[in-house]
Formats: C-alpha cells, sequence, structure tokens
C-alpha cells in the first residue's frame, strides 16, 4: 500500500553529493530523508582506490562511501535505499512530490537532486566484471595507477580524444580505439592527439571482449575490424570508456534550465531555474565532476535549501542571499 511522508529536505541519490547534502541539512536540524535505488556511495562504490580526496593519501572506494554515510546519519540524516525515484514534480501550493515506482509519495518545499550521471557502457563480455580492476570510466580518477604501463582508450569524441592526451602523462603507450576511420572530437583536440607519440589510433575497430587474468585484472582486449570482420588480441592493463555519460535528470517533471548536454543548470547557490529545486554533484552543469566538487555543491546546496525554507517560514520567499548575486531562495 503506497504511503505519503512529509519531509523538510528531500534529497535523491545517495552518492557523495547526497551524503553531503544530508549531513549538511541533518547539521541545520531540518527533516531530511536521502533517497537511493542502491546502497549509499554512488560511483565511489565503483572506484577500489581513491588517491585525490583530502585527508586521504589512500582510501578505499567503499570505505570513504561508508564514512560518509555513517557521518550525515550521526546529524539525523534518514537514508532508504532501494528506492527508485520516478518524478519530482512542483506542485500548485510550491512544494514538491517526489513519487516513487514503488507509489509512495515523499512530499517536501525543497528537493536536492543529487542523482549523478551514468556512463554510457559498452555491453561487451566482461566490461562489468573488470570494472574498478582495470576497465574505468574516469582518467582524472584512475589514470595514476597506470604509470608506465599500456592502456586503451575508447571513442571518438571531445572526452575520448582530450582524456587520451591526458592519459599519457601517466601511461607509456595509449591506444585510442574508435569505430569509424574519423573523430568527432574538434580539430584542435584532434591535432593534439594525433601529434603526441605516445598515442596510436586504431581506426575502424570495436571491442568486443575484455579479458583478464587468474588475478582478476584486465590484460588484454579482443578487437574486432569492422571492415573485414578480422579479430586479433590487444595488450592492456587498463581500459577506459568514454562514448558518452547521461545525467540522471529525467526524473523532474516539469522543465527546468539545463545545458546542450541535459546537465542541470543552477546558479551559484546551487538553485535551479525552479524555486526550492537545488542540484549538486555530476547532474550539474560544471567543469569537472569530481568526490571534491561534489561536496563543494552539496555543501552549498544545503546550507541556501536551509535559507529557504527560513524565508518561506518568515514569508519572505524571494529573498536574497547576502554577497550573491543570485537567489539562495
Amino acid at each position: 500500500m503506497a504511503t505519503t511522508f512529509t519531509y523538510d529536505v528531500v534529497i535523491i541519490g545517495a552518492g557523495p553529493a547526497g551524503m553531503c547534502a544530508g549531513m549538511y541539512a541533518g547539521r541545520s536540524m531540518l527533516k531530511t530523508v536521502v533517497l537511493e535505488r542502491g546502497f549509499p556511495g554512488g560511483e565511489l562504490l565503483n572506484t577500489e582506490l581513491i588517491e585525490d580526496y583530502p585527508g586521504f593519501e589512500h582510501v578505499l572506494g567503499h570505505e570513504l562511501a561508508q564514512k560518509f554515510a555513517d557521518h550525515a546519519a550521526k546529524f539525523g540524516a534518514e537514508f532508504k535505499t532501494g528506492v527508485i525515484v520516478e518524478s519530482v514534480r512542483k506542485l500548485g501550493d510550491g512544494t514538491f512530490e517526489t513519487r516513487t515506482e514503488s507509489g509512495d509519495l515523499y512530499v517536501s518545499p525543497s528537493v536536492i537532486i543529487t542523482a549523478g550521471g551514468t556512463p554510457v557502457k559498452l555491453g561487451v563480455p566482461g566490461e562489468l566484471e573488470y570494472a574498478g580492476k582495470g576497465v574505468s570510466y574516469c582518467a582524472i580518477c584512475d589514470g595514476a595507477f597506470f604509470r608506465e604501463q599500456t592502456i586503451a582508450v575508447i571513442g571518438g569524441g571531445d572526452a575520448a580524444v582530450e582524456e587520451s592526451d591526458f592519459l599519457t602523462r601517466y601511461a607509456s603507450k595509449v591506444y585510442l580505439i574508435h569505430r569509424r576511420h574519423e573523430l568527432r572530437a574538434s580539430k584542435i583536440l584532434q591535432e593534439r592527439l594525433l601529434s603526441n607519440p605516445k598515442i596510436e589510433v586504431i581506426w575502424d575497430t570495436v571491442v568486443d571482449r575484455v579479458e583478464g587474468d587468474e588475478q582478476g585484472l584486465v590484460r588484454s582486449l579482443k578487437l574486432r575490424d569492422v571492415n573485414t570482420g578480422d579479430e586479433r588480441d590487444l595488450a592492456v592493463t587498463g581500459m577506459f570508456v568514454f562514448i558518452g555519460f547521461r545525467p540522471n535528470t529525467g526524473i523532474i517533471a516539469d522543465h527546468v534550465a539545463h545545458d546542450d548536454m541535459g546537465y542541470l543548470v543552477t546558479d551559484a547557490n546551487m538553485q535551479t531555474s525552479m524555486r526550492g529545486l537545488f542540484a549538486a554533484g555530476d547532474v550539474r552543469s560544471q567543469l569537472t565532476r569530481q568526490v571534491t566538487t561534489a561536496v563543494g555543491d552539496a555543501t552549498t546546496a544545503a546550507i541556501a535549501a536551509e535559507k529557504y525554507l527560513k524565508a518561506l517560514e518568515d514569508g519572505n520567499p524571494a529573498e536574497r542571499l547576502a554577497g550573491t548575486g543570485g537567489y539562495a531562495v
């Protein structure tokens, strides 16, 4: 039987941004719930080792995720896992209705979207098996683990080309594997790539399988020429996939400003074009998507949401935050 719950703040997604937002909202004595379809942690759970989060020279992804969740729960944030959000809609009275797949409703005057995004997968055998063990979707996160190794990058757009060039800081050899005979990336990025002696482009080729060793680590890729059908093995210890990234914004029922890639546009206070709806982390339009930027976004979003609720309580929903150019409420 469907149930209706009432909260001050509903946070959708329990990755780093969602858990940090939950911690700050809890500290502000707001009745807060964090809804998550899986387990708290988000992409942290897909990352074996993290070496770029301040205060930790290295920490396991699942360990950092647990620390985040425990910290948020300590300040009163409630976590509900196994919850699939179907839609977020703003009602005529200004409140938000978050509907789940089970039919339950979460009603609140504010919502923070921290649902992140999803890297597009190749969908080949071995890809998921070796995720975090040689298969990666983030060059900045994992590039340093492949010092003086031979790796492959899959894709032909700006992200694939730019990240191939970036990965040569660490790898001794980078193969860029593209299914066509021309790249979609901007000309300046292509020129940089083709002039880099560490990069070799393999044209008209797709990956059919990721293969590993007895330690469970990537050791080779099974490649297929799309024109001839010829197959061959390519010895690599890592595969970085950059064939697309989809922000999880489809749950928002109403139109909200977004960029041409679908990422939500916010003001400096993480508020979207819809009052009371805030966004933080990978779902937001920004330069880079890291754990550090996610928690920074979330800190601002949670504090701005608290001020928004206070302004509503005081009967002044158009109040500005001192010292900022945008509305926090």
